[in-house]
């Protein structure tokens, strides 16, 4: 009888086994790290959003709790004076009251930790809720940490830059938190193609608690080389006191006093008779307001928004002039369809003498030029003496553009334009009516149209033109052909 062998399974045996959770080759080390790297992660992730979940939960079910905020520390403000962090603090802890509960106090360790963020004096702040150290303090009451580290305290820096058809190299240095109460001191000097030297010196203090309203207080002087359009040379030296309020998204407002010494000197040979007769020093004392706003989306290429700027200045406190000055810029740009929007820009200007005191040359309106009124040349606009642009006392210009996205090319920084410009300058003529000299100037406009190729290069504006004056006056400095501007801020 033979033997049966029993039933089952015999070798050699197939290799059933599969890899899980997309298990790699044990051969191929590099793709076995990656995949226990990738495990961990979403080990750790799943970790952490159920410790969220769970700290949410806590949170949650205990926002009613009646809870008052015991004390407030701030751990690593060490340059920073403790009165300083009183007057930031105080006015955000609610005071002591039966409605107070935890929901409150997550409140107030917010709006404290954004208020200490934007003093510009932290790197960095991390808040954390504690119990209350205090002897008196209830079960529930809580202490604020508020754990920080500061910036560092000074910075010195070189840069180039071209604005304005101007360029110049400066050295900026900057000194902040300088007397612990978030002070800013920073002083530049700089020397250019047409300004020879400038420098400012500014301190920067905050007035308010919730740092709303700013002090500013600034040494400056300049010296620039006006040749190309009046035959002489402009030094100035002066004081300004500054206190502005608000934000330019949302309007921002300041009030100046400002005290200046003006030279009019270095005259050429054919300095016309006009300039040899404003050369020399005039003091010039007064008060200004400034009023900014702007919403639109982009400073340089705007496709929606709105900008307006005011200036209203009061001279004569004092000095060798006396004016009432006024100035408007606004700005408005529409979307039309993808890629193309239009922009209408708009800017006037008033100098009004007081006293029976004629005007200086330093405080008249200069008007013409690339980033101003195009195919006309810089400050060539308006009264002449021969070859020199003497300014004069009320401007206005306007600008419509319609600016396009390169075909294909939507991303690049470079758009097209076509543009009309029109404006005039002239001097008031005080035996009319201003009426009668608005209407006037209205009536005479200088004109020129063109296209042109945008380049944006931040934090200014490349622009390259070509067109031709359509309407100008004869004292007009005008031109034809290609124009280059560069600047920061054009009609």
């Amino acid at each position: 009888m033979e033997d049966k062998k029993p039933s089952g399974l015999r070798p050699p045996l197939q290799n059933t086994s599969s890899a899980r959770e997309l298990e790699p080759d044990d051969r191929d080390l590099e793709k076995i790290r990656t995949w226990q790297q990738q495990r961990i992660e979403k080990k750790l992730r799943g970790e952490y959003e159920s410790a969220v979940m769970h700290l949410s939960e806590v949170l949650n079910s205990n926002l009613s709790t009646p809870s008052q905020i015991s004390s407030v520390r701030v751990e690593g403000a060490h340059n920073t004076r403790p009165s300083f962090l009183k007057f930031l603090i105080d006015p955000l802890i609610p005071p002591p009251s039966a409605e107070n509960d935890l929901s409150m106090a997550l409140h107030s360790a917010r709006h404290i930790a954004d208020v200490l963020k934007r003093t510009d004096i932290f790197r960095t702040v991390d808040v954390k809720l504690e119990r209350a150290m205090a002897p008196l303090a209830s079960k529930h009451d809580v202490d604020l940490v508020f754990t920080t580290r500061e910036r560092g305290r000074f910075m010195i820096k070189t840069t180039t830059e071209f604005g304005d058809n101007e360029g110049s190299a400066q050295i900026t240095s900057q000194f902040r938190n300088v007397f612990g109460g978030a002070e800013t001191f920073s002083a530049n000097l700089s020397h250019g193609t047409t300004t020879k030297m400038a420098f400012n010196a500014a301190l920067t203090a905050p007035l308010t608690s919730n740092l709303g309203t700013y002090g500013e207080v600034h040494l400056f002087g300049h010296e620039r080389d006006i040749t190309s359009y009046a035959s002489c040379k402009e030094g100035i030296r002066g004081a300004k006191a500054i206190v502005r309020s608000g934000q330019i998204p949302t309007g921002m407002h300041q009030v100046a006093y400002e005290a200046v010494l003006r030279h009019i000197g270095g005259l050429k040979d054919e300095a016309s008779l006009s300039i040899r007769e404003a050369a020399g020093q005039s003091v010039k004392s007064s008060l200004s307001h400034t009023f900014s706003l702007d919403s639109r989306d982009d400073r340089l290429f705007p496709t929606k928004g709105f900008y307006l700027k005011t200036f209203h200045e009061m001279a004569g406190l004092g000095g060798d002039t006396s004016f009432l000055k006024s100035e408007t810029h606004a700005q408005v740009s529409r979307p039309l369809f993808s890629g193309v929007s239009l922009s209408l820009a708009a800017r006037s200007g008033l100098l009004w003498g007081l006293n029976s005191r004629p005007t200086l040359f330093s405080d008249r309106f200069q008007l013409g030029g690339p980033s101003s009124v195009r195919l006309f040349r810089a400050n060539s606009m308006g009264p002449r003496d021969n070859a020199d642009s003497l300014g004069g006392e009320m401007y206005w210009s306007a600008g419509l553009s319609l600016i396009s996205n390169l075909p294909k090319k939507p991303d690049w920084p470079i758009k097209t334009h076509a543009w009309v410009n029109a404006g005039r300058l002239d001097n008031v003529d005080k035996s009319r009516s201003l009426q009668e000299n608005v209407v006037a100037s209205l009536s005479k406009p200088s004109v020129s149209a063109g296209i042109g190729l945008i380049y944006n290069f931040d934090p200014i504006r490349v622009e390259v033109n070509f067109g031709l004056p359509l309407l100008a006056s004869k004292s007009d400095g005008s031109r034809r052909g290609f124009q280059v501007g560069i600047g920061l801020d054009f009609l």
